[in-house]
């Protein structure tokens, strides 16, 4: 079993909704629904091109999935996670827009957000004493010879390649897309996405993920919202 600290808008937000049905599972209970055709591209190029983010459902990672600590178990990450929400004010992001990172498609932060990355950073200190040390065979799945110093450094210590200086917060929607492909899927995506993106998202919330079971879904176990004591900040 592997857990992971993630943001995800809440379930009735148009944003999750809009995600949901573009990837074919909502990771709040797990509910699946059959790809549809999206502008240019038919249900089956949508199913194949949203095949490995379906998986992990629309998130955000914070603290990358990790097996527990021998010391920790499940009730201490939440209660931890109660009490890191109560005492951390809510991010506001004032726009997402679409990029392509890696050949991906993923929703990103228009400009620079110091705020949002001192955040993340504070996830990923304030929660590694719950990971267990990676083995050998994670690292190696990781194709550690592909990383560059910084990353490998931080998968060795953190257990992701991608935080404090490597880091950047987005939200995946596809798997990697060849230059063939890619503007007939941003074209899809534009169109669904377009409108809801309009608005400002508040980082409002963690939300802790689980995989029950090696290459199984991975589900939203629960939602804690921040900010409850602390004013709001806008990133």
């Amino acid at each position: 079993m592997r857990y992971a600290i993630y943001f995800t808008p809440r379930q009735d937000e148009p944003l999750a909704r809009i995600a949901a049905d573009w990837l074919g599972r909502d990771p709040f209970g797990g509910a699946t629904r059959p790809a549809e055709a999206v502008a240019d591209l038919s249900a089956a190029e949508v199913a194949f091109h949203t095949a490995s983010a379906r998986r992990y459902g629309f998130h955000a990672t914070l603290k990358a999935p990790f097996r527990l600590a021998a010391n920790e178990t499940e009730t201490s990450l939440r209660a931890a996670l109660d009490h890191f929400a109560e005492a951390t004010p809510v991010v506001t992001i004032p726009r997402l827009v679409v990029s392509q990172i890696d050949s991906f498609f993923a929703l990103v932060p228009e400009g620079p957000l110091p705020l949002l990355n001192r955040f993340a950073d504070d996830v990923v200190l304030g929660f590694d004493r719950f990971r267990a040390p990676l083995t050998e065979a994670e690292i190696e799945r990781r194709s550690p010879d592909s990383l560059k110093r910084a990353e490998f450094r931080n998968l060795c210590q953190w257990g992701y390649p991608y935080v404090f200086e490597t880091f950047r917060f987005h939200m995946t929607l596809s798997g990697r897309a060849g230059p063939q492909e890619s503007p007939r899927l941003r074209l899809a995506i534009d169109s669904l996405f377009a409108e809801v993106l309009q608005q400002p998202v508040p980082v409002d919330a963690l939300t802790l993920f689980v995989e029950t079971e090696p290459g199984a879904p991975f589900m939203v176990l629960s939602h804690h919202a921040l900010g409850r004591r602390p004013a709001r900040k806008t990133a």
